[in-house]
């Protein structure tokens, strides 16, 4: 009897190795994704782009793939072509879009043929406008505009990117520690938020001048170095195939029909709308957060040249960060005393990496706090999903937390403005907690899809549920501007009359109705988890069940 070829993705080192290239290119681009997010008041008193205006343009990165079908697309081209195609593709779009966007917000752009062709054109698109979908308006500054071209086509990218890295996971770690790769990708993922929140406002006010193309552009190098780790891959997942004589999934053609069996699982749409639900509640919440924070918190100005402004307490609070996530992460493959140590080591950086946020009087590093908890908890939720299931029990739990952090932001922080250091800690804590109940998404939700539909069609089964969540978060983006806008009525009519500045109508909204409207989203993800248990256990979806299978041993 022959001995057993020992494939690639049979040895953990290598396909950890694997994920760890999918994974940074995914931080990469979520750090591109939220790269503005910490900079809107800048973006408002440099580029006048009011709420409504900011809110389109980020909106507008899921305009394609949710009304052009971009997302189903990528889906066909993901089953038909491989992951390897698919994944260098995602990268040189996600590179293109970004480039875009940069020059529109650099002053190159300003006074040029292409600000007036914008500023004269795209006013008003036949049939969007009718049906109240349309990415621009008039009005709408050209600069944001532009960015919002270059937004979409980095849409089309990074969502293509989405899946693809989804369907790599599943072909690497099928029958494994499933759950645990994916928890863990996404942890790595969303170190990007903190990332970003860190230096984008860092590189923007950098030596005294303020320029926000900076920050764009720092986005722009680290989109080629996600190209690189995508180019990586190919070449370990091509030595791969070649052991296992698979041909990337063309021996079974798609066919259009098979968008019809996976339309027809009622598991498949109560998971779609699942994840529509809670990130729409996650994600444009990010865009709009440290925005919400400087409104709600009250910060004194630290004084130039002090240790608390320089360039240097960034990279060691940057530093810090990375020694949390670090400790954290490892201390889930760790027993013992080793194990201790190490999330003693984690809480103690933690706490020293939240000080340091307070000392600098800044929004942006307070929440740059966000995926901290997630990062070290991501792993444990996974490896329990993989181990002992109870997925949808998580994702009800997370709702849950999701509702009371936001209904925290909205009526419990505004009573501590004025008292600078319990409204920090109450941000804090809120924060990580939201963290934490992002967590139980990638942990439990992901892993779940390869047992509601076939292998064959897994790329197109995410793209279709990315394509249902993108029509959330278009969506969201824009209410929320709107809503603030609309709600504000005073700080609308004062900037215009000119009783303030841009730079104080930037920092006075009232964020509470786009609080509550988001945590009536938490409170609709908590019904369909109720209702998605009961669905799961009268038809045995085995949504439940652990991942790992007993007769495979993950070596």
């Amino acid at each position: 009897m022959s001995e057993k070829i020992i494939l690639l993705r049979d040895k953990a080192a290598v396909r950890w190795t694997a994920l760890v290239f999918l994974a940074f290119a995914m931080f990469c681009s979520y750090i591109f994704m939220d790269i503005l997010s910490p900079i809107k008041d800048l973006m408002q008193s440099t580029r006048g782009w009011d709420s409504t205006a900011f809110g389109t343009m980020q909106g507008s990165e899921t305009f394609l793939n949710v009304f052009i079908f971009f997302l189903i697309f990528a889906g066909i081209i993901l089953d038909k072509m491989g992951v390897r195609f698919t994944a260098i593709l995602s990268g040189a779009v996600m590179l293109v879009g970004a480039a875009i966007n940069w020059y529109a917000v650099t002053e190159m752009f300003v006074g040029t043929g292409l600000e007036t062709w914008f500023t004269n054109n795209l006013n008003y698109i036949p049939g969007f406008d009718e049906l109240g979908v349309s990415p621009f308006y008039r009005g709408m500054p050209a600069s944001a505009k532009f960015a919002s071209v270059g937004f979409m086509i980095f849409g089309c990218g990074v969502e293509m990117a989405g899946i693809t890295v989804s369907r790599g996971i599943v072909k690497w770690f099928r029958g494994r520690e499933m759950a645990l790769a994916m928890g863990s990708e996404m942890a790595l993922a969303r170190l990007g938020v903190a990332t970003c929140m860190i230096f984008s406002p860092v590189f923007a006010k950098f030596g005294g001048h303020i320029d926000v193309s900076r920050s764009v552009a720092f986005g722009v190098i680290l989109l080629m170095i996600a190209l690189i780790m995508f180019i990586v891959y190919f070449f370990m997942d091509k030595k791969l195939d070649a052991q296992t004589g698979e041909t990337e999934e063309k021996d079974e053609p798609f066919k259009i029909r098979d968008i019809g069996t996976i339309l027809s699982s009622s598991g498949f749409w109560l998971v779609a709308l699942l994840c529509v639900l809670y990130y729409s509640a996650i994600f444009p919440f990010q865009k709009y957060a440290v925005n919400m924070l400087q409104c709600n918190l009250t910060f004194t100005e630290v004084p130039e040249g002090t240790f608390w402004a320089s360039t240097q307490v960034t990279l060691i609070q940057y530093g810090v960060m990375l020694i949390v996530a670090a400790a954290a992460f490892a201390s889930n493959f760790s027993k013992g005393t080793k194990k201790t140590a190490l999330l003693v080591i984690a809480v103690v950086c933690l706490i020293i990496f939240c000080v340091m946020g307070y000392m600098r009087q800044s929004a942006e590093t307070i929440f740059a706090v966000f995926p901290l908890l997630a990062v070290g908890i991501t792993p444990i939720l996974g490896k329990y999903v993989d181990t002992k299931g109870k997925a949808a029990s998580m994702l009800m739990i997370g709702s849950i937390l999701l509702i009371a952090c936001h209904l925290t932001f909205a009526f419990i922080l505004p009573m501590f403005k004025g008292s600078a250091i319990s409204g920090v800690i109450v941000a804090y804590v809120t924060i990580l907690v939201l963290g934490s109940s992002f967590s139980l998404v990638p942990a439990s939700l992901w892993p779940s899809v390869p047992k509601l539909v076939s292998n064959k069609v897994i790329g197109s089964a995410y793209a279709l549920i990315f394509w249902i969540q993108n029509i959330g978060l278009w969506l969201f983006p824009l209410l929320i501007g709107k809503v603030l806008d609309k709600t504000n009525p005073k700080v609308v009519a004062d900037l215009k009359s000119g009783i303030i500045t841009a730079e104080q109508a930037a920092t006075s909204y009232d964020y509470t109705y786009p609080l509550i409207m988001l945590a009536c989203l938490g409170i609709a993800a908590l019904i369909l988890g109720f209702i998605l248990k009961g669905v799961d256990k009268k038809k045995g979806l085995g949504l439940e069940l652990p991942n790992i299978k007993e007769n495979i041993e993950a070596k």
